[in-house]
């Protein structure tokens, strides 16, 4: 299994498209968004530069796992692939969860580019708050990898593409990425993972801790999807 998380992470690390969209675009978009906004008030509580810091970090993250791991796999029970790898010694669980944690570690990169950015603009945090973030965003990560594994289990090839970015861009809009969600709105936002997801932010603050409902929810849509993989892999193994 261990060969197959290095192969995905380099083909991912490969692609021009990977490098643009989800860490070289969150960066751009990190720019205009603290100008757009006035920088001297609070976005969600949050200094503008930090709030939009972490939401653009999770929008990289969120559309590295995404747009990746569930087109490459719809692609990949098209060309037959995947039915090429149950011939093989190679339990289906660990093509499942190898795709997850593949999926998962590409994340780093666009969530440590726009952190850079961030530090570069005046977001200043403790040593330990900086790794913290990081550990907690990546981890996250893993939310999404498991979405875009079921989701690429679950449609063609030929519309994939499609679902994953209606899901991102919907997620995104509701899940306070572009402007903080009002407060009238965030008893339905919290079952958005992407809500969620953005909500640990709150850990930037010095004192604060991670936002213990934000990480059960999280961990909570985690089995949920993890779960909606293995019966959707478990289903196209019948179905091959």
């Amino acid at each position: 299994m261990t060969t197959l998380i290095q192969l995905e992470i380099l083909r991912t690390l490969r692609n021009k498209r990977y490098l643009l969209l989800t860490i070289a675009y969150p960066a751009l978009m990190y720019f205009f968004f603290i100008h757009a906004y006035d920088a001297t008030k609070l976005a969600g509580g949050l200094p503008v530069k930090t709030y939009f810091m972490v939401s653009m970090a999770t929008f990289g993250a969120v559309g590295a796992v995404l747009t990746g791991s569930a087109q490459r796999i719809s692609l990949e029970r098209k060309s037959g692939w995947v039915r090429q790898l149950r011939l093989t010694a190679l339990p289906g669980r660990a093509y499942t969860f190898g795709k997850i944690a593949a999926s998962a570690v590409t994340t780093l990169p666009a969530i440590l580019v726009v952190f850079a950015v961030g530090a570069s603009q005046g977001v200043s945090m403790g040593a330990a708050q900086w790794v913290g973030l990081v550990a907690a965003l990546w981890l996250g990560s893993f939310v999404f990898a498991a979405l875009g594994v079921a989701l690429g289990y679950a449609a063609a090839a030929d519309s994939v593409q499609t679902i994953v970015m209606i899901a991102y861009m919907l997620m995104s809009l509701f899940g306070g990425t572009w402007f903080p969600v009002s407060d009238s709105l965030e008893k339905f936002a919290r079952f958005n993972p992407v809500f969620l997801y953005n909500k640990l932010a709150t850990f930037t603050q010095p004192g604060n801790s991670l936002d213990t409902v934000a990480v059960a929810g999280l961990a909570g849509f985690l089995v949920v999807f993890v779960a909606a993989a293995a019966v959707l892999y478990r289903r196209d193994t019948r179905q091959a």
